[in-house]
């Protein structure tokens, strides 16, 4: 395949629209086909069971059509009104009464959730039982990646064990250097990259949302006002921090609008394309280059989470999906490949300390984090002021230097995430222990 097409359609594949958290989303998906592959009229039982990561990112975070948040409602909503043929954005059109009908589900005790002990990051396995037989579904690698499905004792799909059959194109791509990479996507016909605005008007659509009310924590809404008062000025870093969090706010808070995703990730999505935004906003960039640009922070994320995983103990906004913008804004102001690569290792020697605590309201904090540092990086690389080799983990060159960040997060973090886990464990046990003493004082 020629590297222009590959580009391309890793594009397709990797950028898609998403409703919602995409972890309890996936969820969702997933039970939504269990409960297709059978004609029931009641459930029995349905189990869910998810990698650790999935468990994490969906524990507490806003569900859309509900003033709920985590993995319960999202399951239950999968099961009674999600359709699994809206992929990504399978509880878009939820309606109170299907939320009733969910929430009366979650009463009677019939769905449970547990963490399955997997290697993978992104696992999620549903078993349906109800009156009229039996499912099973599995989502595997990708939040949308369906392997397993099962109804009875028939397998309707097993492609649970396959080896991925883009490994060795993928691998191809992930093992230039992004100069390189960059180099062909400015040579990509514009038709061909054109859908790449789409995730723009998308994404500023939700940060609109997010600066009209004080929603979720109100990071974006506060910054905005902050801006309007005088005590912070309207600038670049400013407009990026702002706009970024503003989606964020709105999208952790379940607001029912659609997002662009990236690599996965909805806030990753946010991240790699709102500082762009943000940039056009000041700067006039016409749409063949903002297309291109835009392309080029999908295509870097996505490289650098090939390397550290599509779920790490890494915040995947602050590391990977903020230097795909950081890389794409220099490259606006006219970045040579030398100072591209240096917004890329400013970048991450910035942020590579974030970690991942799960998605929730509080990510909006992070975002605008990313953001900041992703203009910040720019501004310093095309000025030539960039992180020395060997300055802790940033190498010689980009490529280098996120393989470090890799051994960093798969060598180094994966008892940090376990830790991570554990502390949100115990805290929702003592939210629920808090729960539960609040209704016996109240009977």
């Amino acid at each position: 395949m020629k590297l222009t097409d590959l580009i391309v359609e890793t594009l397709k594949e990797e950028v898609v629209p998403a409703m919602g958290c995409t972890e309890p989303v996936a969820v969702a998906l997933a039970c939504a086909k269990a409960k297709e592959i059978i004609d029931f009229n009641e459930i029995y039982s349905a189990k869910v069971s998810l990698s650790a990561n999935i468990y994490k990112n969906g524990l507490a975070v806003g569900i859309p059509n509900t003033d709920q948040v985590g993995l319960y409602i999202a399951a239950a909503l999968g099961l009674v009104g999600g359709k699994s043929d809206k992929d990504l954005r399978v509880l878009e059109g939820i309606t109170k009464n299907e939320v009733k009908i969910a929430q009366d589900l979650l009463d009677s005790g019939k769905v449970s959730i547990e963490i399955k002990d997997s290697v993978e990051k992104v696992y999620i396995e549903v078993e349906l039982y109800t009156d009229r037989g039996t499912s099973k579904v599995i989502i595997k690698r990708k939040h949308n990646n369906f392997v397993y499905l099962k109804k009875d004792d028939e397998v309707l799909l097993n492609e649970e064990n396959e080896v991925v059959q883009d490994t060795n194109s993928k691998s191809m791509l992930y093992n230039l250097q992004i100069s390189e990479i960059i180099k062909i996507i400015d040579q990509i016909p514009f038709e061909k990259i054109s859908f790449m605005l789409d995730g723009l008007e998308m994404n500023e659509k939700i940060a609109k949302t997010g600066l009209e009310k004080n929603t979720g924590m109100g990071v974006g809404y506060g910054l905005y006002k902050s801006v309007e008062d005088g005590l912070l000025s309207n600038d670049l870093m400013n407009s990026a921090m702002i706009l970024t969090s503003a989606a964020s706010d709105a999208r952790m808070s379940g607001a029912t609008l659609p997002v662009m995703s990236s690599n996965g990730s909805g806030n990753n999505g946010l991240t790699a394309i709102l500082p762009i935004a943000a940039y056009s906003k000041m700067v006039k960039v016409d749409d063949e280059k903002l297309a291109k640009a835009v392309a080029i922070s999908h295509i870097v994320n996505s490289y650098i989470k090939h390397y550290i995983g599509r779920l790490s103990a890494l915040c995947g906004c602050g590391v990977a999906a903020g230097t795909g913008s950081a890389a794409a804004i220099a490259w606006l102001m006219g970045a040579n490949e030398e100072q591209v690569d240096g917004a890329i290792k400013n970048m991450i020697g910035n942020t590579s300390g974030m970690i991942c605590d799960g998605a929730k309201v509080g990510c909006a904090l992070k975002l605008a984090t990313s953001a900041s540092a992703a203009v910040q990086s720019a501004l310093l690389a095309v000025n030539n002021n960039i992180i020395p080799s060997k300055n802790g983990i940033v190498a010689e060159t980009a490529e280098d230097t996120i393989k470090n960040l890799s051994t960093l997060s798969v060598d180094g973090m994966s008892i940090t995430d376990e830790v991570i886990l554990n502390i949100m464990k115990d805290m929702q046990k003592e939210s629920n222990s808090e729960l539960n003493n609040k209704k016996r004082s109240a009977m």
